[in-house]
């Protein structure tokens, strides 16, 4: 009988050029197919929530399939873990709806951006953190996150090269907190637009450097012009935490 499989994963961005399958690398959706197969004998294509870039971790990165197999759905997680290189892991599979789409059915993401704010870079969080090493003020970066939450146009942080024409998005919630060394990003919304994140937290960087007083940020959401935001930070501080679903 068909089945449509729901699995939650968690992976590594260092070595895969992104999530999506394509001709020039390596991707995690890829690995994934390919291990579906070699486990079932069935070549099988799987939804994912969404892309995320090169590098881009994901500790809740969602993918759905429809197949028709005898392993029950709760199992297939264990299953494909011993096919899946160390650096991609299932961390749930459950049977879902036949009319579930990871990415349709999707109501929200949350992702999380991790700056490491001290003088020296560091040899352990080198994969999963942006490392700053000029001071941040970070209730500054507070105030203006603030700023962020809401419905609004948010074209101005689009990266040049993406095909969308509707740009707002609501943003949930904007969190930043600090744990010694590192400052946390946690941005809740709706959706989000190509590099809409990492655009966010280098303008958040840019204010908590001095660069971009607080009361300005607001002027830059609404003025949708990419060249007053600040820089897009690299992708290896970017992790795509939690998908929503009704």
């Amino acid at each position: 009988m068909l089945k449509n499989i729901l699995l939650t994963i968690e992976y590594c961005g260092k070595n895969y050029s992104g999530w999506q399958r394509q001709l020039n690398g390596v991707s995690v959706q890829e690995k994934i197919e390919d291990a579906i197969e070699k486990l079932t004998g069935q070549k099988i294509g799987i939804n994912g929530s969404g892309r995320t870039d090169a590098e881009v971790n994901a500790l809740g990165q969602c993918a759905n399939f429809k197949i028709d197999c005898t392993i029950p759905p709760s199992k297939f997680g264990m299953a494909l873990n011993s096919m899946l290189p160390e650096d991609i892991r299932i961390v749930n599979s459950e049977e879902v709806d036949m009319d579930f789409h990871a990415r349709y059915s999707a109501t929200g993401k949350h992702y999380r951006y991790t700056i490491l704010n001290r003088t020296a870079p560091s040899a352990i969080y080198k994969h999963t953190t942006y490392h700053m090493k000029h001071p941040l003020n970070v209730d500054k970066m507070i105030k203006a996150g603030s700023y962020f939450v809401g419905k609004q146009d948010f074209r101005g942080f689009m990266s040049a090269g993406s095909k969308i024409k509707k740009t707002v998005r609501t943003i949930y919630s904007l969190d930043i907190t600090k744990d010694g060394d590192l400052i946390i990003i946690d941005i809740k919304g709706d959706g989000f637009l190509y590099n809409m994140v990492r655009i966010i937290a280098g303008t958040l960087t840019e204010v908590g450097r001095g660069n971009i007083p607080v009361e300005e940020v607001k002027d830059i959401i609404q003025s949708r012009n990419r060249s007053r935001c600040g820089p897009t930070l690299k992708a290896s501080g970017l992790c795509l935490m939690e998908v929503y679903y009704d």
